[in-house]
């Protein structure tokens, strides 16, 4: 259970979200997205949360990353700003490998399927996709790794 051990891991994913949001928001006219997109509501209750198994957390997470990669390469088709382009780009390849992170992770057997329709609300500013990824990483993806190191790593 190596990455999860090691709490720096999950502080450097969260700079680095902060990076390319603090990035995003500098691209000079962004413009607007003509088809919005759709993005995971990731905010939780802290008390609700601490009840939930790790499985359902896992499940839960990776439906808000489905959802949130699916609005990344719905959005690279709208945006041909090299520098809007550039981030997406890049937050593409981190929310991809922490979605692959996650499946590796099933406790349960089976195949995962994304059989969820998690809370969502449409946007249309690139920055919103962004926003989304760094409070996804901060909150629920923090906590689940928290966790699994409690309860994995001496």
């Amino acid at each position: 259970m190596g990455p999860i051990c090691d709490n720096r891991l999950i502080q450097k994913y969260i700079g680095e979200a902060k990076d390319m949001e603090k990035r995003v928001s500098e691209c000079q006219a962004l413009p607007a997205l003509s088809c919005p997109v759709v993005l995971p509501l990731v905010d939780f209750n802290m008390r609700q949360w601490k009840n939930k198994s790790d499985e359902i957390k896992r499940r839960e997470i990776l439906c808000n990353l489905v959802l949130l990669v699916g609005a990344v390469t719905e959005a690279q088709g709208q945006v041909s700003q090299e520098c809007g382009a550039g981030q997406l780009s890049q937050l593409y390849r981190h929310a991809s490998s922490f979605l692959l992170l996650l499946q590796t992770f099933g406790w349960e057997e089976g195949p995962w399927e994304p059989g969820c329709s998690p809370r969502s609300i449409e946007q249309t500013h690139v920055t919103e996709i962004f926003l989304t990824y760094r409070q996804l990483v901060q909150g629920k993806l923090r906590f689940f790794f928290h966790n699994l190191a409690k309860d994995s790593c001496d």
